[in-house]
């Protein structure tokens, strides 16, 4: 036989082979029938029979590989889907394993920032702490000093407003007098006009009379002004104020001079 015949055959299936088998059986029992001699009613009877008995147990041979073969079937998909079944459960175990590794550390992550937050507050709490007890405590502030509203003081516009106001001004600055000893001096010399002036006397005749309510000639006004009072010898505090200045230094207050000074 040729060699591909060999090789052909030994690919057939078992099944097939056990159906290749019985053909080959009945077939060789129908030619053994066909050489005995003898009646051909009985040798066709006899042939009839051998096929009758070979063709079931071909047959039974074939169903029972069939099943065989679905049997092994069965059980390769029941252990595929066993072993699937086991490969997703596995899957899983891992997944579930996983997650439970993952929370676990975000967990110790929260608690350790938790607790270093917790050291780093307080840390800032000791270090405030530290820094008011080395503060020392502001001192109390002074008591406020009482204000004091300067009264500005005011004096009528006549005679004696202006020899009281030239009192307070002679007070402040040292020049002694008395309201009697200037009063009684200014009606002697200009009957309290204060723009009196004396145009017939001997400081009228050199030129330079007597002005004011107290008769001071310009030069002596100047010499003996007395600051914070007016420049103009006829106004009645500047000219009251500088004559007792003179006086004060000529006679030792305007209230030792009685007559013309």
């Amino acid at each position: 036989m040729p060699k591909h015949a060999n090789s052909g055959f030994s690919r057939l299936t078992r099944t097939h082979k056990l159906s290749v088998a019985g053909v080959a059986a009945a077939g060789a029992a129908a030619l053994a029938l066909s050489v005995v001699p003898g009646n051909a009613a009985d040798q066709g009877k006899t042939q009839a029979a051998a096929v009758e008995n070979a063709q079931p147990a071909a047959f039974s041979a074939v169903g029972t590989a069939g099943r065989t073969q679905q049997a092994t079937i069965a059980r390769q998909a029941d252990s595929s889907a066993a072993k699937g079944k086991a490969e997703a459960a596995a899957k899983q175990a891992a997944a579930k394993k996983a997650a439970a590794e993952k929370a676990a550390k975000a967990k110790a992550a929260a608690a350790a920032k938790a607790k270093a937050a917790k050291v780093r507050a307080a840390k800032a709490a000791a270090s405030r702490s530290a820094v008011r007890t080395a503060i020392p405590a502001a001192a109390p502030k002074p008591a406020a000093k009482p204000v004091v509203k300067r009264v500005v003081k005011t004096y009528p516009n006549n005679l004696d407003g202006w020899i009281r106001e030239s009192l307070d001004v002679m007070a402040k600055k040292g020049i002694p007098g008395s309201y009697n000893g200037i009063y009684r001096n200014i009606i002697r010399e200009s009957s309290g006009n204060p723009m009196a002036i004396n145009l017939w006397d001997i400081n009228a005749q050199n030129g330079i009379p007597s002005k004011g309510l107290l008769q001071v000639i310009d030069p002596t006004f100047r010499s003996y002004h007395v600051s914070g009072t007016s420049w103009n010898i006829y106004n009645p505090v500047a000219n009251i104020t500088a004559a007792c200045n003179y006086a004060a230094a000529k006679y030792g207050s305007m209230d030792n001079v009685n007559s013309a000074y």
